[in-house]
């Protein structure tokens, strides 16, 4: 099972899998959440609303089923992870409190809660101004993978049908 983080949805929506060019991509996304193996958080489907695009009423169109809220056994994962965050003398407060205002405890609470997977485009960076979603996940045995090592995990493929 595996829990997206914004930037999966984002970047595939501006860059990678458009709606208009690629729409097998996001098919594979809804198919792949009503088999229960993706999702996200509803702090992440609450980062896409604030968008005015596509993307936005796509997330919309998603509901509970697919951007889960935060439920009663994932809480102490939370307090763990806020706690981390507090505690870390590595990163400037101000890193701290961008990433405690973020969605991203949140997805990576429900992982460690569940144990699965976090898939992100973030990659780990020695940066103090900023905490990175692999670098919690390395500190709480999260396995973290971009969205393209989930996709060959799954043998996701999207062909052409318009073949010449």
């Amino acid at each position: 099972m595996y829990y997206l983080d914004a930037n999966v949805f984002i970047e595939a929506h501006r860059r990678y899998y458009s709606f208009d060019f690629c729409p097998a991509f996001w098919d594979w996304i809804v198919e792949n959440n009503k088999a229960e193996k993706v999702f996200s958080v509803q702090e992440i489907g609450r980062e896409l609303a604030r968008g005015d695009d596509e993307l936005k009423e796509w997330a919309a169109r998603r509901g509970r089923e697919f951007f889960i809220p935060l439920e009663t056994h994932v809480e102490p994962s939370l307090k763990q992870v806020r706690k981390w965050a507090k505690e870390t003398t590595y990163y400037t407060a101000s890193a701290i409190d961008k990433f405690l205002g973020s969605a991203d405890p949140y997805l990576i609470s429900q992982a460690l809660a569940d144990n699965r997977c976090v898939v992100t485009l973030e990659v780990p960076e020695n940066t103090k101004a900023r905490i990175k979603i692999p670098y919690v996940c390395k500190e709480f045995n999260i396995k973290c993978l971009s969205p393209f090592d989930m996709l060959r995990n799954e043998n996701a493929r999207f062909v052409n049908a318009h073949k010449p």
